[in-house]
Protein backbone atom coordinates (compact mmCIF):
# COMPACT_ATOMS: atom_id res chain seq x y z
CA UNK A 1 0.00 0.00 0.00
CA UNK A 2 1.41 3.24 -1.01
CA UNK A 3 1.07 6.81 1.31
CA UNK A 4 0.21 9.12 -0.85
CA UNK A 5 -0.25 12.39 0.72
CA UNK A 6 -3.15 15.02 -0.72
CA UNK A 7 -3.86 18.54 -0.29
CA UNK A 8 -6.98 16.98 1.96
CA UNK A 9 -5.12 15.03 4.16
CA UNK A 10 -3.06 17.92 4.83
CA UNK A 11 -6.49 20.24 5.67
CA UNK A 12 -8.02 17.37 7.68
CA UNK A 13 -4.89 16.61 9.53
CA UNK A 14 -4.75 20.59 10.83
CA UNK A 15 -8.28 20.19 11.82
CA UNK A 16 -7.61 17.14 13.48
CA UNK A 17 -4.76 18.92 15.38
CA UNK A 18 -6.56 22.14 15.91
CA UNK A 19 -9.52 19.85 17.39
CA UNK A 20 -7.49 17.76 19.95
CA UNK A 21 -5.27 21.04 20.72
CA UNK A 22 -8.65 22.64 21.72
CA UNK A 23 -9.70 19.14 23.56
CA UNK A 24 -6.53 18.51 25.44
CA UNK A 25 -4.64 21.71 25.72
CA UNK A 26 -4.14 24.11 28.48
CA UNK A 27 -6.99 26.44 28.55
CA UNK A 28 -6.36 29.79 29.84
CA UNK A 29 -2.15 29.72 30.33
CA UNK A 30 -1.79 29.63 26.52
CA UNK A 31 -1.14 32.98 25.23
CA UNK A 32 -2.69 32.60 21.80
CA UNK A 33 -5.29 30.17 22.38
CA UNK A 34 -8.32 29.67 20.43
CA UNK A 35 -11.33 29.08 22.42
CA UNK A 36 -13.70 27.22 20.67
CA UNK A 37 -17.35 26.04 22.19
CA UNK A 38 -18.51 22.41 21.89
CA UNK A 39 -20.76 22.97 19.15
CA UNK A 40 -17.87 24.67 16.75
CA UNK A 41 -16.00 21.62 18.16
CA UNK A 42 -18.69 19.50 16.64
CA UNK A 43 -18.62 21.24 13.26
CA UNK A 44 -15.37 21.14 13.37
CA UNK A 45 -15.54 16.81 13.35
CA UNK A 46 -17.68 16.84 10.78
CA UNK A 47 -15.83 18.92 8.48
CA UNK A 48 -12.85 16.36 8.97
CA UNK A 49 -15.27 13.83 8.61
CA UNK A 50 -16.44 15.22 5.26
CA UNK A 51 -12.96 15.71 4.01
CA UNK A 52 -12.19 12.04 4.86
CA UNK A 53 -15.24 10.78 2.62
CA UNK A 54 -14.31 13.33 -0.25
CA UNK A 55 -10.26 12.64 -0.08
CA UNK A 56 -11.49 8.71 -0.54
CA UNK A 57 -14.24 10.03 -3.08
CA UNK A 58 -11.22 11.75 -5.37
CA UNK A 59 -9.02 8.83 -4.55
CA UNK A 60 -11.10 6.08 -6.33
CA UNK A 61 -12.26 7.80 -8.95
CA UNK A 62 -8.65 9.31 -9.74
CA UNK A 63 -5.67 7.69 -10.05
CA UNK A 64 -2.74 9.73 -11.14
CA UNK A 65 -1.48 11.70 -8.23
CA UNK A 66 -0.49 14.87 -10.09
CA UNK A 67 -4.62 14.61 -11.32
CA UNK A 68 -5.78 14.32 -7.37
CA UNK A 69 -3.69 17.00 -6.50
CA UNK A 70 -4.73 19.53 -8.97
CA UNK A 71 -8.60 18.20 -8.33
CA UNK A 72 -8.52 18.55 -4.50
CA UNK A 73 -6.86 21.99 -4.60
CA UNK A 74 -9.60 23.49 -7.29
CA UNK A 75 -11.92 22.14 -4.59
CA UNK A 76 -10.33 23.74 -1.60
CA UNK A 77 -9.99 26.82 -3.26
CA UNK A 78 -13.67 27.04 -4.64
CA UNK A 79 -14.86 26.26 -1.03
CA UNK A 80 -13.12 29.07 0.73
CA UNK A 81 -14.59 31.36 -2.23
CA UNK A 82 -17.42 29.96 -1.21
CA UNK A 83 -17.09 30.35 2.21
CA UNK A 84 -16.33 34.02 1.71
CA UNK A 85 -19.52 34.67 -0.30
CA UNK A 86 -21.20 33.26 2.18
CA UNK A 87 -19.61 35.22 5.33
CA UNK A 88 -20.28 37.95 2.90
CA UNK A 89 -23.93 37.48 2.54
CA UNK A 90 -24.90 36.55 5.80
Amino acid sequence: MKLRITPLNIIGAAGLGLAAFNILGPKDSAPKHIDMSGFYLLILGCLILVTFITDLIFRSTLKDLKRIWIVESIFIVITVILMFIIKKIA
